[in-house]
C-alpha cells in the first residue's frame, strides 16, 4: 500500500549514485568528504552556493548538475543544516525527511546522502546515518493502494523519463564512517517506522474496505512480527457483558470485534505491563445523533486511536523491546438504523455501572469505558494510556498541531510530555476536575455520557476516567486533530498520520525498559 525505498549503509568512500545529497552548515560549511568532493569538482558546490547565496539555513537548497569528475553523478543537492550544534535529535530526522523530500523531486531512482556532518554538529556519524535514514524512509510514504492511473503511464504517453524515474526512489544509500554501526542503529528506526506505516495504512483505508472484522484481521496477520494476538468476536463480547461498546455497534450490520495484542519482551515475564487502549471506531455517523453531511467521509479515520495501538504494538514486537505491554482495540462502525441505540437509552457497561446515551455521536468513551474495565480486570496492567479521536472540542482548543493530554498522575504526564518534546509529537496537559464529574451526574441511572454544552474535551476525559481505578496510573489522548488531516511536515506527507507511534515507543524506551530485570 505504500511505497519506500530500499535503505542500505555504505562506507564513505563507496560509489555515489546519480543524486546526491550534501550537507552544508552554517555559512554553507562542508564536512570532510563534502570537501573531497567539492575539490574534485574544481570546486563548484561552493561556486554554486555563492552565486545561489545560499548560506545553508536548515532546509534551503542549491542544485549542482553535472559536476565535473564525479563519476556517475548527475547531481549534487546542497542540503542547509543551519547551526548544526544546535540540532536535536528529532532536527536531523527532519532533515532526512528533507532530503528525501528533495531527491523526490528530481525523480530519480538511486541516490546517495553522505551522513556526515558540518563540524560543531556532535552527532555521531552511525548515529546521523541512521535518523537521516529514518526521516527519509517517513518521507517516502504514499497511499496509492486505489490509483490505478500510474504517473507512469503519464510520462509513458508524453514521451517524459522512463519507468524506473517514473516510479520513484527505489534505492536510497547512506553513505557513513561505519555503515555496520549505522544499520545496527537503524534497526531500532526501521521496525518505528513499520509500525507508523501500519497506522497511517490503516487510517487511509476507506470504510467500505476495513470494516471491524478487516481491521481485526489485519491485526492478526501481526502474529508474524511476534506478537500474540487474540480476536473476541461480537458472540464473545456479548458474553463479557460490554453493553456500552454493543451499543455502539449495534446499528450496523458489520459486527464488532476486539483485538488484544500481548508483547512480553522483558526479562521477568511477571513484571507488569503497560498497556494502550484504542478507539476503533472504523466509521462514525454519529448514528441517530446523525452528524452534518459535510465533512463526514473523514470520519474513516475515527479509529486513529486503534492505528496508533497497533503500530506501537508492531513496533514493539519487531524491535524486541524489553518489556511487557498491551494493547486493546474495540472495533465498531457507529451507523444509524432501525436497530441503532437511541438517544435516552441506558446501557450497562462491562464494569455493571449503568450509563445515559443522551448522545450517539459521542460513542468513543462508551467504547473505550468497556475496554479499560475489561483490562484492568484481566491484565493488572502498571498504568494505561488510552488513545482516541474523541471530541471536535480538542480541536476547538488546540488546533491540529497539538493533542490533548489527560492524566490521573502526574509522573505519567511528565514522561508523556517529556516523550513529546523528544519526539515532536505534540501534547498539551488538560485538566481533570471534579466538576467535569460533576457535569455527568445523571438522575436516571449512574452516568450520562455528555456533560452539556462546555468543555466537551473535559468532560469525555472524565467519562473515561470514571471507569478507570484508582490505583492504576491513567492517561488520555485526545488526537482527534493530529491522527487525521493533521499539518503535513517533512516525514508525515499523507492524509493518514500515523500520530502517536513515535510518541508511545519513545514514553517506552525511556521509561520502561532500561532498567527492566
Amino acid at each position: 500500500m505504500s511505497t519506500r525505498p530500499e535503505i542500505v549503509f555504505e562506507s564513505l568512500s563507496a560509489d555515489l549514485e546519480p543524486t546526491v545529497v550534501v550537507l552544508a552548515g552554517d555559512g554553507a560549511s562542508l564536512s570532510t568528504r563534502g570537501k573531497e568532493l567539492d575539490q574534485r569538482a574544481a570546486g563548484v558546490f561552493l561556486k554554486a552556493a555563492d552565486a545561489a547565496q545560499f548560506k545553508g539555513r536548515r532546509k534551503a537548497t542549491v542544485e549542482v548538475l553535472a559536476p565535473a569528475k564525479l563519476g556517475s553523478v548527475k547531481r549534487v543537492l546542497l542540503l542547509g543544516t543551519g547551526k548544526a550544534g544546535d540540532m536535536k535529535e528529532n532536527d536531523w530526522i527532519l532533515l532526512g525527511g528533507s532530503a528525501a523530500g528533495a531527491i523526490g523531486a528530481r525523480k530519480t531512482a538511486s541516490a546517495s546522502i553522505i551522513a556526515e556532518a558540518p563540524e560543531g554538529a556532535g552527532i555521531k556519524s552511525d548515529a546521523l546515518a541512521a535518523l537521516l535514514a529514518f526521516g527519509a524512509s517517513l518521507r517516502n510514504y504514499e497511499f496509492s493502494k486505489y490509483i490505478t492511473k500510474k504517473s507512469s503511464d503519464d510520462d509513458a504517453a508524453n514521451g517524459n523519463g522512463n519507468g524506473a524515474e517514473a516510479d520513484g526512489l527505489q534505492k536510497l544509500v547512506v553513505h557513513c564512517a561505519n555503515p555496520d554501526k549505522a544499520r545496527a542503529a537503524y534497526a531500532h528506526y526501521a521496525a518505528l517506522a513499520n509500525g507508523i506505516v501500519t497506522a497511517r495504512d490503516l487510517v487511509n483505508e476507506p470504510a467500505n474496505a476495513l470494516g471491524p472484522v478487516e481491521f481485526a484481521d489485519r491485526v492478526k496477520a501481526l502474529e508474524a512480527s511476534g506478537l500474540e494476538v487474540e480476536i473476541l468476536d461480537d458472540d464473545q463480547i456479548t458474553e463479557l457483558k460490554m453493553g456500552a461498546l454493543l451499543a455502539v455497534a449495534q446499528g450496523s450490520v458489520r459486527p464488532a470485534r476486539v483485538a488484544i495484542m500481548q508483547w512480553n519482551g522483558a526479562k521477568s515475564k511477571r513484571t507488569k505491563p503497560v498497556c494502550f487502549v484504542g478507539k476503533g471506531v472504523v466509521f462514525d455517523t454519529g448514528g441517530i445523533s446523525i452528524k452534518p453531511a459535510g465533512g463526514m467521509e473523514d470520519m474513516k479515520g475515527d479509529m486513529g486511536g486503534a492505528a496508533a495501538v497497533v503500530g506501537t504494538m508492531q513496533a514493539l514486537a519487531e524491535r524486541k523491546a524489553n518489556v511487557n505491554a498491551i494493547g486493546i482495540i474495540g472495533l465498531v462502525e457507529n451507523m444509524p438504523s432501525g436497530t441503532a441505540t437511541r438517544p435516552g437509552d441506558i446501557v450497562r457497561a462491562h464494569s455493571g455501572h449503568t450509563v445515559e446515551v443522551l448522545n450517539t455521536d459521542a460513542e468513543g468513551r462508551l467504547v473505550l469505558a468497556d475496554l479499560i474495565s475489561y483490562v484492568q480486570e484481566r491484565f493488572k496492567p502498571r498504568l494505561m494510556i488510552d488513545l482516541a479521536t474523541l471530541t471536535g472540542a480538542i480541536m476547538v482548543a488546540l488546533g491540529k498541531e497539538y493533542a490533548g493530554l489527560f492524566a490521573s498522575d502526574d509522573k505519567l504526564a511528565a514522561d508523556l510530555l517529556e516523550a513529546s518534546a523528544e519526539t515532536g509529537e505534540k501534547l498539551w496537559r488538560m485538566p481533570l476536575d471534579k466538576a467535569y464529574d460533576k457535569m455527568l451526574e445523571s438522575k436516571n441511572c449512574d452516568i450520562k455520557n455528555i456533560g452539556g454544552r462546555y468543555a466537551g474535551s473535559c468532560t469525555a476525559a472524565a467519562f473515561i476516567k470514571y471507569f478507570v481505578d484508582k490505583d492504576i496510573p491513567w492517561a488520555h489522548i485526545d488526537l482527534a486533530g493530529t491522527a487525521m488531516d493533521a499539518p503535513k511536515n517533512e516525514i508525515s506527507p499523507s492524509w493518514g498520520a500515523g500520530w502517536g507511534v513515535r510518541l508511545l515507543d519513545r514514553f517506552v524506551a525511556d521509561n520502561y525498559e532500561k532498567n527492566e530485570k
